[in-house]
């Protein structure tokens, strides 16, 4: 049976989440850009191997059931850097063209303290474009993404409860 390899082309593609945050906000975590699904389903880090909700569900000691209302509750607030950019499917090694969020603007608009980014994109991106503007040093967390083998479920827990218990 001979099967063709898939082709990924670039594509422009536009960051339709609004970022999740409110005006007591104090930790504000930020992604690269919505992988496929994510944007298709609405839902940051919404894809079904995504680690992220359940490593929060993890340091958090509680089961998440509406993902917004527990973002507002802890203080925190998600957005991503990248607004636009040339990207074949989800592969942020890929990402070429960005343009990025208003991220000072959320800074602005609560009480952002911390800023954790979640993947070496995240991380390089806001530091490229966005640090000189917010002034916030932004530390670096290993991508939850299922595709990051190289971190398991237990080590990403034991990285990311930085973001409950250092404040």
């Amino acid at each position: 049976m001979n099967t063709m390899p898939i082709i990924w082309t670039m594509n422009r593609v536009e960051h339709t989440l609004s970022p999740i945050f409110d005006e007591n906000s104090t930790t504000l975590i930020l992604g690269s850009m919505p992988s496929i699904k994510s944007r298709e389903i609405k839902k940051y880090y919404g894809h079904k191997e995504n680690r992220f909700w359940k490593v929060l569900e993890n340091i958090y000691g509680e089961k998440i059931i509406d993902w917004q209302s527990f973002v507002l509750r802890h203080h925190l607030a998600l957005w991503d850097v990248i607004a636009t950019c040339d990207i074949e499917a989800s592969s942020d090694a890929s990402i070429r063209n960005v343009t990025v969020n208003d991220i000072a603007w959320i800074c602005a608009n609560s009480k952002i303290e911390r800023i954790f980014l979640l993947g070496k994109s995240a991380y390089n991106l806001y530091y490229k474009y966005i640090y000189a503007d917010v002034h916030i040093e932004g530390r670096y967390l290993p991508s939850p993404s299922s595709a990051n083998a190289q971190y398991s479920f237990e080590r990403l827990c034991e990285i990311y409860s930085v973001i409950k218990n250092e404040k």
